[in-house]
């Protein structure tokens, strides 16, 4: 085989480590809780982001909840994962001899397929698609940094950390100081307008005239996601999730001061929703950005705390039950399982399709997103008994794949879809 060809295909299943898709697939349970809010389009939205004013005690509780733990927390955590699959699979594919310009091409090609994933995905069914977001910061960060001194990772990600605490100061102060006055709006009812429109040439436009600005400000404005990726480029060199018992102390301090400042961040914004603190709109508008920066260390928080409970599974030395085997088989049709929550979403809770959302409130759509996630970690399930992969993940490897060389795979294994993959959900 030349070594200029991309000479490695997908991990095998005894390359890969049961951290990353535990993570996976467990927070893809709370990619369904923060975006099926969105498809309450009877009720308009309130100062602080989708959720409407509660109508009831269980919708303060469920709104409380997804506000302090969900919301903001879980696409930084994935843009780690994603960062730190980039690297699984440039390393992977070196060892195996590869070149690196050939394992840099591969690399593009797979974040441009993943804008397009993206486009169709807003085109056809969700206007908050986060896969051109990641595709697009992969292109980026990848060709920017993914080569760089891991004392450069550090910098940069510590220089965006610090310019994200700057803008949150400068918020806090401004909510010392800001004046009364009347509410702007927050805009967000505009952007999610399309579960509202009955029509579904007309739903489908306004997703992809949002799209653009939402790719381009979750993927690099906000820095979020920047700065997971470059924090993920340097953990993944040190393979920390698949050697979660090797960096112990690393993982711990992270869980506990990541997780405490995540949900510590939330509360603020959690309390105004439910009135027990009532802002005004200009204080309001002005927790958006200690919110943002609260949920970037949530998400560095809730990846150790996944790792360490990974370790602690396979210091056990026993077999993986029927609900780790499901969560984990989630993990790694990660791409698939996210398709398919709007899939299971929009058709049936737009106007434009059975309209189902009018009939919910907050709890009942909590619930709804639970049962959603539910569906696919059965799904996945299966697909794992079977030898199945994830459709999606396929398409996506396949297009990614196509000028490549590739390891032929053993008569009679299914190589799951790994941490060598571009993981795309938020």
């Amino acid at each position: 085989m030349s070594r200029n060809a991309v000479a490695r295909g997908p991990a095998g299943a005894g390359e890969r480590a049961l951290a990353p898709d535990l993570a996976r697939g467990f927070m893809l349970l709370f990619i369904a809780l923060a975006n099926t809010v969105w498809y309450l389009w009877t009720v308009p939205m309130g100062e602080l982001g989708a959720h409407p004013a509660p109508e009831s005690t269980l919708d303060s509780v469920t709104q409380f909840f997804t506000i302090m733990v969900v919301d903001g927390r879980s696409y930084p955590m994935f843009a780690f994962l994603f960062g730190y699959g980039m690297v699984q699979l440039a390393m992977r594919q070196e060892a195996a001899g590869a070149s690196v310009k050939d394992v840099n091409a591969l690399l593009r090609r797979r974040n441009l397929w993943l804008l397009a994933f993206g486009f169709f995905h807003a085109l056809l069914l969700w206007f908050g698609d986060v896969l051109g977001a990641y595709g697009l910061a992969g292109l980026l960060l990848g060709w920017l940094f993914l080569r760089r001194k891991d004392t450069t990772l550090l910098v940069w990600a510590s220089v965006f950390i610090g310019l994200l605490a700057a803008l949150t100061a400068f918020s806090v102060v401004g909510m010392v100081l800001a004046p009364d006055g009347p509410s702007s709006g927050t805009g967000m009812d505009a952007m999610a307008a399309s579960a509202a429109e009955t029509s579904i040439l007309g739903a489908a436009l306004g997703r992809v005239i949002v799209w653009p600005l939402i790719t381009v400000v979750q993927g690099l404005v906000a820095l979020v996601v920047p700065t997971m990726i470059l924090l993920a480029f340097w953990a993944a060199r040190r393979r920390v999730l698949e050697e979660p018992g090797s960096h112990l102390p690393l993982l711990r301090w992270t869980a506990g001061l990541g997780i405490a400042i995540g949900w510590l961040g939330g509360l603020p914004n959690a309390l105004a929703q439910v009135g027990v603190w009532e802002p005004n709109p200009t204080q309001a508008s002005m927790l958006a950005m200690p919110h943002m920066l609260a949920g970037l260390f949530g998400g560095l928080g809730y990846v150790a705390l996944i790792a360490l409970i990974a370790h602690a599974i396979q210091g056990r030395g026993r077999e993986p039950g029927v609900v780790l085997t499901a969560i984990t088989a989630t993990g790694k049709r990660s791409l698939s399982s996210y398709l398919a929550q709007s899939v299971l979403c929009a058709p049936i809770l737009t106007a434009w399709g059975l309209g189902l959302a009018a009939y919910l409130t907050s709890w009942t759509m909590f619930l709804y997103a639970i049962g959603v996630w539910l569906i696919t970690v059965v799904a996945a399930y299966l697909m794992e008994r079977a030898g199945v992969r994830g459709p999606a993940e396929v398409l996506l490897r396949r297009l990614a794949y196509r000028h490549s060389t590739r390891e032929p795979v053993p008569v009679g294994t299914v190589p799951p879809e790994g941490e060598d993959q571009e993981r795309a959900t938020p």
